[in-house]
């Protein structure tokens, strides 16, 4: 049974205060885009493709089983139990609402940690979903191409593709589909997912944000950074000619960028790791009998 932490009014708002100041300096830009209506086609895709909004993760939530001392602003608010003034999260409403959805998060969860690395797609995924289209088919159609589509079918067909993960599979082509290494299905993500995949890192903010307010707002912001983060690579390695917005390519067409990639990939895998863990040890706790003050 995981212990409560206890946390004064000084100690909480200040964490709170941390948090937003964190959240707010590297959301400033997505939130005026926003405001005016305007688009990113790199970083809309962490709002377009998950569930959370730049709000939720500028608020702060302590997490599960913590007790908040003097928070009459939590009093109210949907999840949150008070007792005299002590406000504290219930941990077993919400628990019974999303039963399901820890169970999976931890059967994946502990799956992926279960098997070793690879890192030898060379972000070709990204290739593979505009494969065989002319430049106006493509999705982000804002930006161009480095190659003309006969160049990316040659590059597609000289490097492979060797996907692992279900939902970068489902967005190929229907000429690249056939070509990857292994036909995916929903199915067998469980047995498929693996922590090398750029988009497996990603979803540690989909399930963390799956798990809203049971995950502290500190942790899923670390979440958050890291999917951003490895989703600029993803962008930078692809077929997408990202210059205009500041970027270079990591040309994996190349021997050179296939190496570079791998190194980039590598890292993001490390730094993945003890996100996971935490998300698989939270996902435990959440079975046992909640405490109560």
């Amino acid at each position: 049974m995981p212990d409560l932490q206890r946390l004064t009014r000084a100690e909480w708002t200040a964490r709170a205060e941390a948090h937003r100041e964190r959240a707010g300096r590297r959301l400033a830009e997505v939130v005026e885009r926003r405001r005016r209506g305007a688009r990113h086609p790199i970083e809309d895709f962490l709002f377009d493709y998950y569930r959370l909004r730049p709000g939720d993760l500028l608020d702060w939530q302590p997490g599960a089983h913590v007790v908040l001392e003097d928070a009459p602003e939590f009093v109210g608010r949907r999840w949150y139990l008070a007792d005299g003034d002590l406000v504290r999260l219930d941990v077993d409403a919400l628990v019974a609402a999303r039963g399901s959805t820890i169970d999976f998060v931890q059967r994946l969860l502990t799956s992926i940690e279960g098997r070793p690395a690879q890192h030898g797609c060379f972000g070709m995924h990204e290739w593979a979903m505009v494969h065989g289209l002319d430049p106006d088919q493509v999705r982000h159609t804002g930006l161009p191409l480095r190659f003309e589509p006969d160049e990316i079918r040659a590059i597609v067909d000289r490097v492979g593709l060797r996907c692992s993960h279900f939902d970068a599979f489902r967005f190929f082509t229907d000429s690249a589909r056939p070509l990857n290494a292994t036909q995916l299905t929903r199915a067998d993500q469980v047995e498929r997912d693996q922590a090398g995949c750029l988009h497996v890192g990603m979803d540690l903010y989909k399930w963390a944000g799956k798990l809203f307010a049971l995950t502290s707002s500190e942790f899923l912001f670390d979440c958050f950074e890291l999917a951003a983060d490895i989703r600029l690579l993803d962008m930078r390695a692809s077929a997408y000619d990202v210059s205009s917005l500041g970027h270079s390519p990591v040309p994996v067409e190349t021997p050179a960028g296939r190496a570079d990639y791998v190194a980039q990939q590598r890292g993001f895998t490390e730094r993945a790791q003890p996100l996971r863990r935490r998300l698989v040890e939270l996902t435990a706790q959440l079975r046992y009998a909640t405490p109560h003050p």
